[in-house]
């Protein structure tokens, strides 16, 4: 067993990339009148995609991020200061 932390990292252009596909989802979940926030947050916890909207192709879109590069992201942008 090893102590040691992993080390998740992503380069400035990965996290462009999925910031530009997370509003492309929030904004298809809108559009056809869900709430977002749940239904993106749902997703994450349960790697379900009918969570997401197949409108603009939203799901197919957020099937190619990786759960773990999204929630770094997620919490970065939420400890900035």
């Amino acid at each position: 067993m090893s102590d040691k932390t992993m080390i998740f990292s992503m380069d400035d252009n990965e996290e462009l990339k999925l910031k530009e596909t997370l509003a492309i989802v929030y904004d298809a979940l809108v559009q056809k009148g869900y709430n977002p926030i749940n239904q993106i947050v749902g997703y994450i916890l349960s790697e379900d995609p009918t969570y997401i909207t197949t409108h603009n192709n939203a799901r197919n879109l957020i099937r190619h991020i990786d759960r773990d590069e999204l929630l770094q992201a997620l919490v970065k942008s939420y400890l900035k200061h």
